[in-house]
């Protein structure tokens, strides 16, 4: 086996445009230039940054989100779409990967989106089309269940990209499913805020050392490097959604992400970035080998004779077509009525 590549990242910790679809699809095209600019060969960006992650469902009623969902489903994107080609084309007119986080609506519902991850290639096509597993807490008031069809890494030049969204970065499974298939760079996305508990006066929930945890363990564990990206909230998202409520206004801004690079070792190798801003590193895959040698828990530090895990990698569908295989392509109008 030849030597490893090196692969120049960039983590973007970025707000969209809120709930405005061309507009956010504009401001990707300038930050993803930038980040090529400087070099970067994968461009990482958040969860749900195209065109807005719902944080109204951590601090709002149900009964007051219906505005908000009506304009969620209308920046939503269908997967193939125009707007997937938009992306496709930014990818390729810069000659970047790009990983993406997209509201994906079903073309079939306009009651079911999912919180979806998209990886396209330097050329522009889609290579990793991922639907979050399980939608957490408040989310499932906007977004449906994903299923596990594109778990898997891609393939790219030696690189093994694989992505998780958010809290899938806590399911060991899903986890260990990526690196049980030669995972080498894992992308981690995660959201503007996390209002959690409001029963306490500040919302000490530390999102963005809570993603550092996760992060770093994914890391060590797998011996891989780690790419964490962030969506940002910014004045217009929170004016729209807290107004002059200042317990609202505290809820969302008291838990703010971080983007940073993890290494196989586990420590931080750029970052973390709390800031609006784009974060660059070059992450050496050789370093991945000889982390290997000593815990390599999709191989030599495993037991396959002991431990198996299935996944299920089917993509359901709510309507399967299906012809009776006891019924004839020709009705026989010959025979009597009980022979037929």
């Amino acid at each position: 086996m030849a030597g490893l590549p090196s692969v120049r990242v960039a983590a973007v910790l970025a707000a969209p445009v809120f709930l405005d679809l061309p507009a956010t699809l504009d401001k990707l095209d300038t930050l993803v230039a930038e980040a090529a600019a400087g070099g970067a060969q994968l461009v990482v960006f958040g969860e749900s940054f195209v065109a807005g992650f719902p944080i109204w469902n951590g601090v709002l009623a149900p009964i007051d989100q219906h505005g908000f969902h009506e304009q969620l489903v209308a920046s939503s994107l269908v997967v193939p779409g125009p707007e997937t080609e938009r992306l496709g084309a930014i990818a390729r007119a810069h000659r970047v990967v790009l990983s993406v986080g997209i509201n994906e609506r079903n073309p079939d519902s306009l009651g079911q989106l999912w919180n979806t991850n998209l990886i396209f290639d330097r050329r522009g096509r889609v290579v990793n089309h991922r639907r979050k597993l399980v939608a957490t807490w408040y989310e499932r008031l906007s977004w449906s269940h994903g299923d596990a069809h594109d778990l898997c890494p891609v393939e790219l030049d030696g690189w093994r990209l694989g992505a998780l969204i958010c809290g899938e970065n806590t399911n060991t499974l899903a986890r260990f499913t990526l690196l049980a298939q030669g995972e080498r760079i894992h992308v981690a996305s995660y959201p503007p805020a996390w209002p959690f508990d409001g029963r306490s006066t500040d919302y000490d929930y530390d999102l963005a050392r809570t993603i550092e945890l996760r992060a770093a363990a994914h890391a060590f564990e797998g011996k891989v490097f780690v790419v964490v990206a962030a969506t940002a909230l910014d004045a217009a998202a929170l004016e729209a959604v807290a107004g002059d409520d200042e317990r609202l206004r505290t809820a969302l801004t008291a838990t703010a992400p971080a983007a940073m690079v993890i290494g196989p070792d586990g420590r931080g190798v750029s970052g973390p970035l709390t800031e609006p801003g784009i974060l660059h590193a070059e992450l050496d895959l050789q370093r991945e080998i000889i982390a290997k040698q000593a815990h390599d828990i999709v191989g030599t530090y495993n037991r396959a004779d002991i431990f198996q895990l299935t996944v299920d990698t089917r993509r359901p569908t709510i309507l399967q077509r299906r012809d009776r295989p006891d019924e004839p392509d020709e009705l026989d109008l010959t025979s009597p009525p009980g022979d037929r």
